[in-house]
């Protein structure tokens, strides 16, 4: 009898023991490298879907700046309690003309560049736009031109409210490059 009570409480110290060092482990990897996000809304149709569970890396934008053409998952500037998914269209410094469907950035240094997007999918062609950027802002764009609320209609998204890029499609399961761009 005694020494069921042994292996017993031998077997509760081990999983205190396990639960702890998840707990160490998972808590700060979640917290500060990577957290789950579940698109919701058609503004990223086809690249990513309704339902689909992503995996968001949290620190390659502190060590470099996001590329045009990558996907971001962001604080909506209106309501920061709220996740958005969206395309960097448009980088701190330049401007972003928008004509019957057609980007056109100016940069910096003044050169002009249309953009290909073959990822697009419904460009909405009614709508013009131009929005000078600031040193911090970012314009982004839904895949789903039609069907998106972005920076068209609510402005540039602050460099301070980017949470990150997602690394992983859970459901379903695919590694993503790390420039959705690259895919396409």
């Amino acid at each position: 009898m005694e020494n069921s009570s042994k292996t017993s409480t031998s077997f509760w110290k081990e999983l205190l023991k396990l639960v702890a060092i998840a707990a160490i482990v998972v808590i700060p990897f979640r917290l500060y490298i990577a957290q789950p996000f579940i698109v919701d809304g058609a503004s990223m149709d086809p690249t990513f879907e309704t339902g689909q569970y992503l995996i968001v890396d949290e620190v390659t934008y502190r060590f470099h700046p996001p590329v045009r053409g990558s996907v971001l998952i962001f604080k909506y500037p209106k309501d920061p309690s709220k996740y958005f998914i969206k395309r960097l269209i448009g980088l701190p410094g330049e401007t972003v003309t928008i004509e019957n469907g057609v980007v056109t950035i100016v940069e910096p240094n003044k050169e002009t560049l249309t953009l290909d997007e073959p990822y697009v999918k419904l460009a909405k062609s009614e709508t013009s736009t131009y929005r000078e950027l600031g040193p911090d802002e970012y314009f982004v764009m839904g895949d789903n031109r039609a069907g998106s609320a972005d920076s068209r209609f609510w402005g540039p998204v602050p460099k301070k409210n980017i949470i990150g890029r997602p690394i992983l499609r859970v459901w379903p399961f695919s590694l993503l490059p790390g420039n959705i761009n690259e895919s396409h």
